[in-house]
């Protein structure tokens, strides 16, 4: 009774309604979601608890490993202890400040090409001298900096620059294999499809074990191309076939008449897909689009195959140590958490960008 009255006064009890509503709207609507929802609650109820126990309460900052074994809990002292061998891999020690600057770079980059305030032709050439500094910091050679070659580079550094190029220098390569799929010319077309489908058979592995072990083979005797530089024209020729035919879901999304309308008023083929068809194609597969962007970025990882060290691949040489072996726990989650980070930040920066475009097509 008690309860039915505060649910029937809303202006005593506004700040309850809003909340209860909601979880009656949301969590009980049916019997069915009511079971789920409970269901849902006991599961949280049996795993939070022990994770916080094991997590926080019971862990062991910073210590060695028998008084993480003591305390009973998570040992993060493995990662107060190992943190530069999981972000930077076998890089130099005295020299690690070089790719934290160029891990920092990277966000700032990221971050203000991500900015519609700053969507003006000066910002390409700005990105690109930040990538200059970003190579000079982690090759050295100039400037009184030692030289470090790239196969001692590792981490989370190696996880972004294989992950943000093969993002970047892709995207161009999947327009123009959708558009050519779509062409009229019979052998333009058949060129694209057998580039996609023969990239999209086979998994990424295979590619950087491909690019890795038998590319050298099929090169001129003397003639070697540098281990990095091959993983990553495997990941941009691989994510390129992927982001093409998710260019060209969206160019089939696009009505015909806004084809004949770019006809008419004269525009040629390039004009037409540059101001009226492209622009609201890519808007429509937003979505898939950042998908497939968070899958590279993980999927950099698979480069152990070929003896690159990114940052699982650095977390799994810091779990090498005799003494901390016991707690490879830790060092996953710390590898997860990261990786969480930068996808769950492309995830909602894709939410924003539907919402702002949608917004703008809509006002027009």
């Amino acid at each position: 009774m008690a309860e039915s009255s505060l649910l029937e006064n809303p202006s005593a009890n506004g700040w309850l309604r809003g909340p209860v509503d909601w979880a009656r709207k949301n969590l009980f609507s049916s019997p069915a979601n009511s079971l789920l929802t409970i269901v849902a609650l006991w599961g949280l109820w049996l795993a939070v608890p022990p994770a916080i126990q094991w997590g926080l309460i019971k862990a062991t900052w910073i210590g060695d490993p028998a008084a993480c074994r003591a305390a009973g809990g998570a040992c993060w002292g493995l990662v107060t202890e190992k943190y530069r061998l999981i972000l930077f891999g076998i890089y130099p020690y005295d020299e690690q400040w070089r790719p934290f600057l160029a891990v920092v770079l990277f966000i700032v980059m990221l971050a203000t090409a991500a900015n519609p305030r700053f969507w003006r032709p000066w910002l390409g050439w700005v990105l690109v001298a930040g990538l200059v500094v970003v190579s000079v910091l982690m090759w050295g050679g100039i400037l009184g900096l030692p030289l470090v070659t790239n196969d001692r580079w590792g981490g989370l550094p190696l996880t972004l620059i294989l992950s943000i190029f093969g993002i970047v220098l892709s995207f161009p390569l999947a327009v123009v294999l959708a558009l050519g799929r779509r062409s009229q010319l019979p052998a333009v077309r058949a060129w694209c499809v057998v580039y996609i489908e023969l990239w999209r058979g086979v998994p990424l592995i295979s590619v950087l074990f491909m690019a890795s072990i038998m590319f050298p083979l099929f090169m001129p005797e003397g003639v070697t191309i540098d281990k990095l530089l091959r993983a990553q024209l495997g990941i941009i020729l691989f994510t390129a076939a992927y982001l093409a035919e998710i260019v060209r879901g969206g160019l089939q999304a696009i009505p015909r008449g806004q084809y004949e309308a770019a006809d008419s008023i004269g525009l040629t083929y390039w004009q037409k897909m540059r101001l009226v068809i492209l622009p609201q194609a890519l808007r429509l597969v937003i979505p898939p689009l950042v998908g497939q962007f968070i899958t590279t970025f993980k999927d950099t990882s698979l480069v152990i195959i070929i003896g690159l060290y990114d940052l699982l691949s650095s977390t799994k040489v810091a779990l090498s140590d005799p003494q901390w072996r016991a707690f490879y726990v830790e060092g996953y989650v710390v590898a997860a958490l990261i990786y969480f980070v930068f996808s769950y930040v492309m995830s909602q920066y894709s939410q924003y960008l539907e919402r702002r475009l949608s917004a703008g097509a809509r006002r027009r």
